[in-house]
């Protein structure tokens, strides 16, 4: 006589509306630390062609958008990307993005934590970087614990502070032009001047890509929002069009405000200096003050959806015994799945001593996987017929999952002639895949059929 599994743990109630959902994936995109923190490399190897790569990566990152609006709407569900994978391709695909996705969550909010540090040890010199690190993954973690409808607002709040920085070196750019944005399309030069090279913007590209990423963060909050089904697809599209135009502006009004355009494309700070020639230092010191402000914030959403991930683990049963009950535990109070979230920061805070570079190769590899397997997903759901209870349907189907997949593997390919991070990145992915094929294998079939569960819902007042 076989024993019934334990019942469902209880739900995460539904009170967010699409202003809330949109603070919250706006807010893990973070336009600021993208423009002021990735862009600049972006520079550095492309030059002006770096607009061009922007222009391209967009291009690729809507296609995906499409994909995550399609996905999105069929499975609103905490779990994310592996929820989307394990209903379209199946069980074993499902757990290996369950397994990639442990290690991109976990080790994001530590990332996040160490960038803060670096940004501040601008303005405070001597700051200590490991110390600041774990102060902002353990504050982010204690938002984490309360009612999602409060980080909402605390994120929108800070999205806004975000923004105006970002709309100061826009308008700083376009008040003082030196340049015109058509000459700079059509000759696109390197920092030395030189005219720019199609490898150079094919690797910025690339860079792009990664700056516009977090679109799909909408998931983990899908079970929280009212009508989730039929409104989750705009959060995902607004959102990413929004990152787009707030990354794009500013570079180019820098770019077209900057007197000396060779030194701000070679700086590894161009739009703190933009800032500073045309504002003075304390205008640059408090716009440093508000991408350590905007990187904060994104560390408060990822740990909201990396909690709601792994909560999502604890309901589907993936650890064995009461430690799937105590992952998915709801707080009476404040319904927000509290041990997942102190779990998950008190892993970060962990991972704080790890060196940066490390954490990077050890997620390197992950986004490439996560895009490639939600594209055969959108593929294969349309064609079994899986993902036809969505409201919301991607246009001119299939370009945008076969544009994602070509635009991956040229992403594979220069990431593997990057000896240094891409190539060891590249491997360390596959060794999570190995280690998923194996647990999955020797652990969770042994149990029986693993099933992705549809939680019960409770309803709440939204924002």
């Amino acid at each position: 006589m076989t024993t019934a599994p334990p019942p469902l743990p209880k739900a995460l109630p539904r009170c967010l509306g699409t202003l809330g959902m949109l603070f919250l994936t706006l807010s893990a995109i973070s336009p600021a630390s993208s423009v002021f923190i990735i862009v600049p490399g972006m520079l550095q190897g492309a030059g002006t062609g770096a607009l061009w790569a922007m222009a391209i990566a967009g291009l690729v990152c809507l296609a995906t958008a499409y994909v995550y609006a399609e996905l999105s709407s069929a499975f609103p569900i905490a779990g994310g990307e592996y929820v989307m994978v394990a209903r379209t391709l199946g069980p074993l695909p499902g757990f290996v993005m369950l397994v990639i996705n442990v290690f991109n969550n976990m080790l994001f909010p530590p990332v996040v934590g160490l960038g803060v540090s670096a940004v501040l040890a601008h303005v405070i010199p001597g700051l200590p970087v490991v110390p600041i690190a774990i102060v902002v993954v353990a504050g982010a973690t204690l938002c984490g614990l309360l009612n999602i409808r409060v980080n909402a607002l605390v994120t929108g709040l800070f999205l806004v502070i975000e923004l105006a920085a970002l709309g100061l070196v826009t308008a700083l750019g376009l008040i003082h032009p030196a340049q015109g944005l058509l000459p700079m399309l059509a000759h696109p030069v390197l920092p030395s001047l030189q005219p720019a090279t199609m490898p150079a913007t094919g690797t910025a590209t690339t860079i792009g890509i990664f700056a516009l990423n977090g679109y799909g963060m909408a998931v983990y909050f899908g079970e929280e929002m009212h009508d989730a089904s039929t409104r989750i697809a705009r959060v995902v599209m607004l959102s990413f069009a929004a990152a787009f135009l707030f990354e794009l502006g500013p570079t180019i009004a820098a770019l077209i405000g900057t007197p000396d355009l060779a030194r701000t494309l070679s700086a590894t700070d161009p739009f703190g200096d933009f800032v500073a020639s045309w504002g003075g230092g304390l205008i640059a010191a408090l716009m440093a003050v508000g991408v350590a402000i905007a990187i904060l914030n994104a560390a408060i959403v990822t740990v909201l959806g990396s909690a709601r991930f792994l909560y999502s683990t604890g309901r589907d049963r993936v650890w064995g015994g009461p430690v799937d009950r105590w992952i998915a535990a709801v707080h009476p109070r404040w319904h927000s799945p509290w041990v997942a979230t102190l779990v998950n920061g008190a892993l970060g805070i962990g991972c704080c001593f790890i060196k940066l570079n490390f954490l990077l190769i050890l997620s390197g590899g992950g986004l490439l996987v996560t895009y490639c397997a939600i594209s055969l997903g959108a593929l294969a759901g349309r064609r079994t017929g899986s993902t036809n209870h969505g409201p919301y349907r991607m246009p001119l189907f299939p370009i945008a999952p076969i544009l994602t997949l070509v635009a991956l593997a040229y992403v594979a390919w220069t990431n593997w002639l990057d000896v240094d991070e891409g190539r060891p990145g590249l491997i360390a992915t596959a060794a999570q895949i190995v280690a998923a094929i194996l647990y999955y294998t020797l652990v969770l079939r042994r149990r029986g059929a693993w099933i992705v569960h549809d939680p019960a819902v409770e309803t709440a007042e939204r924002l």
